[in-house]
């Protein structure tokens, strides 16, 4: 990441809320084409979560804290902040000298802007504002949210906007957080009823659906760009009797993740 940073572009895409089991099948059956042709091998690497609902994730993935690896050992990250004594430090990892990543960027020269979707993002409140805060640049309007059926093109016609607009030799921090998988998302699935609520059939059409829409945004993102597409936490659809999230159960704390460049 120490040749990375100031020489790319970041956009890290937080797909909030999907699930692993949910992404990692829709790969398989060729059902989300843009994102099967541009992760490696065409599929999701299996993390864990480093917290069970959207605040708790946001704030440690920007601190530097992203989806870990399943499998057992010490897995070294990509950017750390400066803390003596941390064990996933190496020499390939990019630290900040700051509390948070887009602080850290920032002091590089990168102008940091966040395009939020859940309610975490929607700057209303002191709460739905600490995110947000940490960005020089931030958006967020209904049209981004979790009860809007276009919220997707609705936020990538914002970035748009945005990278029109950035100075060329300015580098780019950029946080999509992408509204379309969280509840309510029975809207997606042909013949679904508000009142039959979300499943997870609702659920993978969400994906499908962001799958049909998030090429353009990559599209539009100078190159060279390091992207970062992961989810920030599962949910539950009734499993051992669970809805929801901010529980401690196996399809909510594991995540797809992958990282590529694109050149």
């Amino acid at each position: 990441m120490n040749r990375v940073i100031g020489s790319h572009d970041v956009l890290l895409v937080t797909l909030d809320t999907l699930r692993y089991d949910v992404a990692a099948e829709l790969a398989a059956s060729g059902e989300t084409p843009t994102l099967t042709g541009l992760l490696p091998e065409g599929r999701w690497e299996r993390r864990h979560t480093p917290g069970s609902f959207t605040y708790a994730a946001h704030t440690a993935m920007l601190a530097g804290f992203l989806p870990t690896p399943a499998s057992p050992g010490r897995h070294p990250r990509l950017f750390a902040g400066t803390f003596p004594g941390s064990e996933t430090s190496t020499d390939g990892t990019w630290t900040f000298d700051a509390a948070d990543l887009p602080s850290g960027l920032a002091a590089v020269g990168y102008h940091t802007v966040c395009v939020g979707g859940v309610g975490f993002f929607n700057k209303q409140t002191p709460l739905g504002s600490a995110l947000p805060s940490l960005f020089a640049e931030s958006h967020w309007e209904r049209g981004f949210g979790v009860t809007d059926p276009e919220s997707l093109p609705n936020q990538i016609d914002r970035v748009a906007e945005i990278v029109t607009r950035l100075h060329a030799e300015r580098r780019l921090f950029l946080l999509l957080n992408v509204a379309s998988l969280h509840q309510p998302n029975w809207f997606y699935l042909d013949g679904a009823t508000r009142s039959a609520g979300d499943t997870r059939a609702s659920h993978a059409a969400a994906l499908r659906h962001v799958d049909a829409h998030i090429g353009r945004l990559f599209s539009l993102m100078r190159r060279p760009c390091f992207v970062i597409v992961c989810s920030d936490h599962g949910t539950a659809y009734g499993e051992d009797g669970h809805t929801g999230h901010r529980i401690g159960h196996e399809v909510v704390w594991t995540v797809p993740y992958r990282e590529f460049v694109l050149s």
